[in-house]
């Protein structure tokens, strides 16, 4: 049933090493067939990755932690607006339309898990540690992903009006 309210936002824990919910509900978003412990570790082996090559690079005016870089990364990667398909006389148009909070999220998380997972070679621990470290720093596929989105609905911005 669309548009129930839950309380998952409530019932969620934040996570055992950081104590963050956002990093935990990231989690529950790699975890695949319920092996919650698996994706745990995946992303804390990420976040690990992260640690180190902040520690080598040193750069200035970038975060000192893995987690503030995971904040960064997701910040970065959040879309503003998306085209939605609107039916109008007969013709379907490429609506610009403001994204709520949750779904900013959500498609924040997707963006970057599936860039992460369609690379291949390498374990998924290191595939997610460099697209966080690449988002965190406006680049990679998630990014990428963010600016088409943009630039679809910049293009599609005449039919605004139809947004109700």
């Amino acid at each position: 049933m669309a548009g129930r309210i839950t309380k998952s936002d409530q019932q969620l824990r934040p996570d055992p090493r950081h104590g963050d919910k956002t990093l935990a509900k990231f989690i529950n978003c790699v975890m695949h067939d319920g092996k919650k412990s698996v994706a745990q570790n995946v992303v804390y082996d990420a976040l690990d990755l992260i640690q180190k090559r902040i520690d080598k690079d040193k750069a200035e005016d970038f975060p000192k932690e893995s987690i503030e870089v995971f904040h960064k990364a997701i910040n970065n990667v959040r879309p503003d607006v998306e085209v939605r398909s609107k039916r109008v006389g007969g013709a379907n148009y490429q609506v610009p339309m403001q994204v709520n909070q949750r779904r900013r999220q959500s498609l924040c998380f997707r963006w970057i898990i599936n860039a992460a997972r369609g690379e291949s070679g390498k374990p998924m621990c290191h595939r997610l540690a460099k697209e966080l470290y690449e988002a965190a720093r406006g680049e990679g596929k998630a990014m990428a992903t963010r600016e088409q989105t943009h630039r679809m609905a910049e293009a599609n911005k005449a039919f605004a009006h139809f947004a109700w």
